[in-house]
């Protein structure tokens, strides 16, 4: 005869309900009864001889017993029994699973305020759970790769401890770093801390006068921003290897330049710093005289262009008409003067004998006397 009894695993938090469920396919009026795992009688039939008012019944008929637990604990894991009275008895196993969700997690940096470029080092600690439980890290939306450690303490329960180490850039500055724990009893189960990391000034140097060219006799107006964490506390200008004019006038992050001139032509530079570093920016000065002007220096461009352009299309034209002609005439003087020459006598007979159609030659003899 088959296996006629049938039953389920449970898996359940501690502190909550487990149902145990005893079926049978065919029953032929067979009693049907469940022990724990001591084998001791839970429930026979619909009669409960075991007193423990967690058991429970909650369904009795000739296919099924199903009991309920309450307030299940550690002490309630391990196999369960459903057993029906043939010949010969039949048996089917429950193994009941105690789930033990882990502690609020503990989340601990190795210092609050990290400089950038730095390593840091955060931790992550799960205690007191069954399974173990599992730390996954994210900075942001970025997920990340921390170190665990696993401590085994009493009746199969686990603390785990997971450490990130991450160096850190002033992008880092203010974005959250996630520890996320998995475990099969609870869900969205995590803790966050916000980075605050130190980073040098950054530094721009803003053109505050004139819009456009900076030419002679005109003023100059320069602004420096720079900001960094902790915020640059000493802000100094300069000019690179040169003096700064005499009449240049600083006003904190302000420089003021009256009454420009060539002279003043040169590199500036805006330095600003903090407990982490240093950094710069440059502007460099040119003066142009001042009648000068931004448009006309395109137009010049432009019309210089065009003239070139014209300059080459005039030479291409002349180099094309000049090569036709001297192929049109290639050979015209030497051949008609030179041919028959050597083999003449005298300078008459040079003529007579020359090619060139000159058949009446009496008419065409000059004498010299």
């Amino acid at each position: 005869m088959g296996q006629n009894l049938v039953t389920n695993n449970v898996s359940v938090v501690e502190g909550e309900t487990a149902i145990i469920s005893c079926r049978v396919k065919n029953n032929d009026d067979s009693v049907i009864q469940l022990l724990n795992p001591n084998r001791q009688t839970i429930y026979f039939r619909d009669v409960r001889p075991l007193k423990d008012s967690r058991f429970q019944l909650v369904n009795f008929s000739d296919n099924e017993l199903l009991v309920s637990l309450s307030n299940v604990s550690l002490s309630d894991e391990g196999r369960y029994v459903c057993q029906l009275y043939t010949d010969p008895p039949q048996e089917a196993y429950a193994d009941i699973t105690v789930l033990v969700p882990p502690g609020n997690p503990i989340l601990e940096s190795r210092e609050e305020i990290v400089s950038e470029g730095n390593e840091t080092e955060i931790t992550c600690t799960a205690m007191g759970s069954k399974p173990a439980s599992t730390i996954k890290w994210m900075k942001g939306d970025q997920p990340l790769q921390g170190e665990a450690t696993v401590e085994e303490l009493y009746d199969r329960m686990f603390t785990v401890t997971s450490r990130l180490r991450l160096t850190v850039s002033k992008e880092d500055d203010g974005v959250a770093v996630i520890c996320i724990i998995d475990h099969p009893a609870v869900k969205d189960f995590q803790a966050q801390k916000y980075l605050e990391v130190q980073y040098k000034p950054e530094v721009q140097i803003v053109v505050e006068f004139p819009e456009g060219l900076t030419r002679e006799g005109e003023n100059l107006e320069l602004t420096c921003k720079a900001k960094g964490k902790p915020q640059p506390h000493q802000i100094n200008w300069l000019k690179v290897d040169d003096d700064f004019p005499s009449h240049a006038v600083i006003t904190g992050s302000d420089l003021f330049i009256e009454n420009l001139n060539k002279s003043y032509n040169g590199t500036y530079r805006c330095v600003a710093s903090n407990l982490v570093g240093e950094a710069y920016d440059d502007y460099i000065l040119y003066v142009y005289d001042s009648r000068a002007d931004g448009a006309p220096q395109k137009i010049d461009h432009a019309v210089i262009g065009g003239i070139v352009a014209v300059v080459v299309f005039a030479m291409l034209c002349l180099l094309i008409v000049l090569g036709r002609y001297f192929a049109r005439h290639k050979g015209t003087y030497f051949t008609h003067e030179a041919k028959g020459a050597d083999d003449a006598a005298d300078a008459d007979t040079a003529i007579i004998n020359a090619e060139g159609g000159h058949n009446n030659s009496d008419d065409k003899k000059e004498y010299y006397i």
